[in-house]
């Protein structure tokens, strides 16, 4: 499958369009590639919503479906990760409120959840309330970028992670009723997976995916920052940035693991764009998330 891919550019963004945040789940020979879909109408005014395709080969994919509403005071976006809980997919996503046309989400992002039995059909978001029940929603702070996580040691315990105060992290036990556990010194877009009985995060820094490992969710130990090849891709001079991770490295048709992540042609500065456009969705694999590859990768490169 990979071998074939002429490119790492998988979605290329334009003058109007954006693709950002991937979030990539494996299901029955599909691979799901949710990700935040901005497009820029005649009204010059950029829209925000969680969209998804899927495909089996990486190279065809099926028609581009929104799963969330077009709407200012919400703006969804940035789809964390999927996962499996009471026979049922859980999809975390942010709002990012713009109602004025800023560039940035306001005080009002919140972060939520959606359900689904078949991948496709999904519940209204439902609010996740990550600093206990008993805090009122007005004070919860800005918050965006979840990611939720079973627990390698105690399956029935989840976590999520999310960006607020460097990168903020609750528990629970039912997807619903939350404890704030503390934070980790890290940027946006969290993506964790376990490897070797180890914790491994990729998170955004300015530029690049950095990447920290675990034993224990409390002590990190940093292993640097990647850049891929982004010295040779015009679609993501100005940054590179999202990781998420699909590890299909015991999966005999790929057999590595997968990684989704951004890149903007231009710095978010940039007046020509960058953010709300000129985005697009790459894509790299690794057999031991040290070492990764591309289409067109050089041994120097790797």
């Amino acid at each position: 499958m990979l071998a074939a891919l002429a490119s790492p550019l998988l979605f290329a963004g334009d003058a109007t369009t954006a693709y950002r945040d991937p979030a990539a789940i494996y299901h029955k020979g599909y691979i799901y590639l949710f990700f935040t879909y901005l497009k820029t109408g005649s009204s010059g005014m950029a829209f925000s919503r969680v969209a998804w395709m899927r495909s089996r080969d990486l190279k065809n994919w099926s028609k581009l479906r929104v799963i969330t509403p077009m709407d200012k005071n919400l703006e969804y976006g940035s789809p964390g990760d999927i996962v499996r809980y009471d026979n049922q997919w859980v999809l975390c996503l942010q709002t990012y409120p713009r109602p004025s046309g800023e560039k940035y989400g306001n005080q009002n992002s919140r972060i939520w959840t959606m359900r689904s039995t078949d991948l496709v059909n999904w519940s209204k978001p439902e609010l996740l309330m990550v600093k206990g029940p008993d805090v009122p929603v007005v004070e919860m702070g800005r918050m965006i970028d979840p990611y939720l996580l079973q627990d390698k040691d105690a399956p029935q315990k989840w976590w999520c992670f999310f960006k607020q105060h460097g990168m903020s992290i609750s528990w629970s036990t039912d997807l619903k009723t939350w404890t704030l556990a503390g934070s980790v010194a890290a940027g946006e877009n969290p993506c964790v997976i376990v490897d070797k009985n180890e914790y491994v995060l990729f998170d955004s820094p300015p530029n690049g995916i950095d990447v920290k490992r675990s034993p224990d969710l409390i002590h990190w130990t940093d292993e640097g920052i990647l850049t891929l090849g982004q010295a040779q891709w015009p679609w993501a001079q100005g940054r590179l940035t999202a990781a998420c991770i699909l590890d299909l490295r015991t999966e005999p048709r790929t057999g590595k693991a997968l990684m989704f992540f951004h890149g903007s042609r231009y710095p978010e500065t940039d007046p020509r764009g960058g953010f709300d456009n000129f985005a697009s969705i790459g894509v790299a694999w690794s057999d031991d998330l040290h070492h990764w590859s591309w289409p067109g990768a050089s041994p120097k490169d790797v």
